[in-house]
């Protein structure tokens, strides 16, 4: 969307530099949606180990009668 934008802007204006900061604001902000998605899979495997450790932990700590 913000390509479209700077496309139109540099059409209606002429104004190259105002395309290329557009262009660098597109950039950052792909740039920010991938470091959120790799925190969001970094915390999701995180829950994943923590919860793997606890159900290990709590099998360890449970005595089996016959």
């Amino acid at each position: 969307m913000i390509k479209q934008i700077a496309w139109n802007t540099f059409k209606s204006t002429g104004n190259i530099n105002t395309l290329l900061e557009l262009l660098e604001v597109d950039k950052t902000l792909e740039k920010i949606d991938k470091t959120d998605e790799m925190q969001i899979l970094g915390n999701a495997q995180r829950s994943n180990e923590s919860a793997t450790l606890n159900l290990a932990n709590s099998n360890k700590n449970r005595k089996i009668k016959l």
